[in-house]
Order: structure tokens, then sequence, then C-alpha cells
């Protein structure tokens, strides 16, 4: 294939945009708010699910007070009870002491139980204050999410200006290039999934960074201008004279 010597240079000029493409395109892809994004939204979503767990015992815990301060009431209520027939006068001596006997019982009854109702009482304590640490932690994640989202954005909308230059600079070069060599340099970019096109610069082309022997250097020396050249190793369009 012929082509002029400017077009194989502007080919060279959109194998440059193509490779500044890529490279925005991978920063857009790598930039480090994506990771520390991901980073923290893990520990945010870890401190959500134990917020949510910690909330969920504690409606147990508190359906558990609320059952050890019904059996204090009822213990309560029958010393109550049993306290107004001793005071009452209306007692035999023997219903006395049996009634004596009951108090007395139902005091250590109640010693116990409000025992127990301190406990869950401290229990209820303790996962309210493991929740609003739970919660300062989300509020504290969601900050530095709602920060990082801002600087990622930011870093974006400069990315994606410079990739709209670079995007309108190669469609410019496009137009003033011969189709058929464009095509090519379009093809050989799909088959490799490499440079469609370099320069050979000190007897080395540089898509592959490879020497190119002295035998083939010789014959690419006498080639006419508007010979177009491959490289032997990468198959990328070879341009002279850059």
């Amino acid at each position: 294939m012929k082509a002029s010597p400017s077009d194989q240079r502007s080919i060279l000029d959109i194998a440059r945009f193509d490779q500044q493409t890529n490279s925005l395109r991978h920063k857009a892809a790598n930039l480090p708010e994506i990771a520390e994004l991901a980073s923290i939204t893990v520990k945010s979503n870890n401190a959500r699910d134990l917020r949510i767990a910690a909330e969920t015992e504690l409606n147990d815990v508190k359906r558990e007070l609320l059952r050890a301060e019904g059996d204090v009431e009822q213990i309560v209520s029958r010393i109550n009870r049993d306290e107004a027939r001793l005071n009452g006068g209306s007692a035999t001596p023997k219903e006395l002491e049996q009634l004596q006997h009951e108090v007395g019982t139902l005091g250590a009854r109640r010693a116990e139980l409000e025992e127990v109702e301190l406990e869950i009482m401290m229990r209820v304590d303790a996962i309210n204050e493991r929740i609003s640490t739970l919660k300062a932690e989300e509020a504290e994640h969601a900050a530095v999410i709602a920060d990082l989202e801002i600087r990622k954005e930011n870093a974006l909308t400069i990315l994606h200006n410079d990739l709209d230059a670079v995007a309108k600079d190669r469609a410019e070069t496009v137009n003033g290039v011969a189709k058929e060599l464009f095509d090519l340099y379009e093809k050989i970019r799909e088959t490799t999934g490499g440079a469609g096109a370099a320069a050979l610069s000190a007897g080395s082309c540089t898509g592959c960074n490879l020497s190119v022997n002295a035998v083939e250097l010789k014959r690419i020396s006498e080639l006419a201008e508007d010979e177009v050249v491959r490289c032997e190793e990468c198959r990328c369009i070879l341009v002279r004279g850059v």
C-alpha cells in the first residue's frame, strides 16, 4: 500500500491520540477515589448491618425487660395484699404466721427478680451505647463517602473533558487521512489489540520496542517515501522520518 508521508505522520498522530484516550480511560477507571469509596462503603455497610442487628437485639431485650417488670409487679402486688391483711387485724394467729412467712418469701423472690430486672436494664444501656457508637460511625462514613463522591466526580469531569478534546483532535485528523490507510490502521488495532501505528526510531519500532534487523532496515531504507511499511514483530504501520 502507498500513502503520502504526511498521511503516514497523521496516522502516527492518530495512534498517539488513541494512546492518550486509553491512558485517560485507564485513569478514569482506576481513580484512587474509586478504591477508597469501595473500601469505605464496605465499612459503612458493616456498621449499618451491626446497627440493625443491635436494634433487633435491643427490641428482644426490651421485651425481656417488660416481662421482668411484669414479674416484679406481680410480686409487689401480692406483697401489698398480704401486708394489707397483716395490718387489717382480722386474720387469725395462724393466718398471721402464714402471711408473715409468705411476705418474707415474696420479699426474697422480689429481690431476685429486681436483680434480674437490673441486669436486663444494664444490657439495654449497653446495647443503646453500642447503637449510638455505630450510628456515629455510619455518619462519619457517610461524610467521607460524600466527600469522595465529589472528588471522584470532579476528577471524572476533568478526564472526560480531556477525552472530548482528544476525540475532537482525532476526528479532525482522521478527516484529513486517506480512508484506505485509516482503515488499515483500525484493522491492525482491532486484530492485534495493540498499537496500529508506531514510529521507526533509532532502528527500533516504538510500538513493540523491538529492534528491526539490519536486513529489514536496509530494505526499508530503499523503499519509496510513500510506501507503507509494517513492523515484522507487532505488524503495526511503521512510520519513517519522524
